[in-house]
C-alpha cells in the first residue's frame, strides 16, 4: 500500500543512532514538522526521562511512551522520532507499523557504543556493565526493528547529512513532499 503524502514518518533504532539529528534534519529538507518523542514525554511530564525511570521504572515510562505516541502520529506530516526502545511493546510496534512509514536506522554494535560510551543521560545504560547491556538491547531489539521497517538506512559513520539524502532517495514518491522553496526534493 502507497503511504498518504501527509503520513507520518517514523524514525526508529537504537539509542545513538541519530535518530533526532538525522529527524531534524529530514523535516527541514522534506518541509515537515519535526517531533521527538522523549522530548514530547518530557515536555508533558515536565521531567526529563531518567527522573521518569527513577520513579515509575521501564515499564511505567513505556506507558507514558506508548500514550505520547499514539498521539504524535495523529499529526499528520511529521517526521516523528521515537525513543529507541519504543519497539519494545507489540502495541506501539503495531501501531508505529499501522499509522507511520517506518525508517530503521540501523547502527553497528560497534559504532553505537563509541556514540554512547560517554553519556550519562541513557537510563538503560546505567549499569555496571552498560557495554554488555548496550549489547543486550541491541540483540533483542534489532529484530523488532527489522519486523516494521518500511525502509532501513544503514548509518555506519555516515555524517547525517547522508543518511538524510540516502532516506529521501528511497521515499516513496507521495512521502516527498515540496520542501520550503516549494520544489519537489
Amino acid at each position: 500500500m502507497t503511504p498518504e503524502p501527509d503520513t507520518p514518518i517514523v524514525l526508529i533504532g537504537m539509542p545513538g543512532s541519530g535518530k533526532s539529528t538525522v529527524g531534524r534534519r529530514l523535516a527541514a529538507a522534506l518541509g515537515r514538522r519535526f517531533v521527538d518523542s522523549d522530548r514530547e514525554l518530557e515536555r508533558h511530564c515536565g521531567v526529563p526521562v531518567a527522573t521518569i525511570f527513577e520513579y515509575e521504572g521501564e515499564p511505567g515510562f513505556r506507558r507514558r511512551e506508548a500514550a505520547i505516541i499514539a498521539e504524535l502520529l495523529a499529526e499528520p506530516g511529521t517526521v516523528l522520532a521515537t525513543g529507541g526502545g519504543s519497539v519494545v511493546s507489540p502495541d506501539t510496534r503495531a501501531l508505529l507499523a499501522a499509522r507511520g512509514y517506518v525508517v530503521f536506522l540501523e547502527v553497528t554494535l560497534a559504532e553505537l557504543w563509541r556514540r554512547v560510551r560517554r553519556n550519562s543521560n541513557r537510563p538503560l545504560l546505567q549499569t555496571s556493565d552498560p557495554h554488555a547491556r548496550l549489547a543486550q538491547l541491541w540483540a533483542d531489539r534489532t529484530p523488532w526493528y527489522r519486523e516494521i521497517a518500511d525502509l532501513t538506512v544503514f548509518g555506519a559513520r555516515q555524517p547525517a547529512g547522508q543518511m538524510v539524502a540516502d532516506i529521501i532517495a528511497q521515499l516513496p514518491v507521495g512521502l516527498q513532499l515540496p520542501g520550503r522553496d516549494g520544489e519537489t526534493m
